[in-house]
């Protein structure tokens, strides 16, 4: 079992304007998947918030499996990618590659996220659209290859691929 933090980016969630549908509901996917969901935190679209809590994470609490979800689009506050770029050492561009062209088949839209991910020493970050139904469409999309991923990850050589 893996740790696993989601950290809702919004502005009007943060001021207590808006109820958070999306972290509630990727905690219990998480939990459904078998992740131990030990951290979760709102935020505003703020760049210096966003990467003082994925450095939490990775750093402080070690968790394995970050997900963020909000702050993705186009609007001039929505600052979510770069400020996870600011913090990652390594990237993985396959995982949002996989979740915007499962979001293709559902809308031509799906083009558009600026998600990002990659990894903060043993700890993977996944941004995520902000929207409940966006957000889970895009982890469901690649849950288990992630999972098989934390495995290499936390592996002392490398994990067995073939499987």
């Amino acid at each position: 079992m893996y740790t696993a933090a989601v950290i809702t980016v919004s502005d009007k969630g943060y001021r207590g304007e808006r109820v958070d549908t999306s972290g509630p509901n990727l905690c219990g996917i998480l939990k459904e998947r078998g992740f131990d969901v030990t951290y979760t935190a709102m935020v505003p679209d703020e760049s210096g918030m966003i990467q003082t809590e994925l450095r939490k994470c990775a750093d402080e609490l070690g968790i394995a499996l970050v997900l963020t979800t909000g702050g993705t689009g186009f609007s001039p506050r929505d600052i979510t990618p770069e400020a996870t770029l600011a913090v990652l050492e390594r990237l993985t561009p396959g995982i949002p590659e996989a979740m915007r062209a499962e979001s293709m088949r559902i809308t031509p839209k799906g083009c558009l996220s600026r998600s990002v991910a990659g990894i903060r020493r043993r700890t993977l970050i996944i941004n995520l659209p902000g929207s409940k139904k966006a957000s889970q469409e895009n982890l469901l999309a690649v849950i288990d290859p992630v999972a098989h991923g934390l495995d290499m990850l936390y592996s002392e050589g490398s994990a067995d691929c073939a499987k």
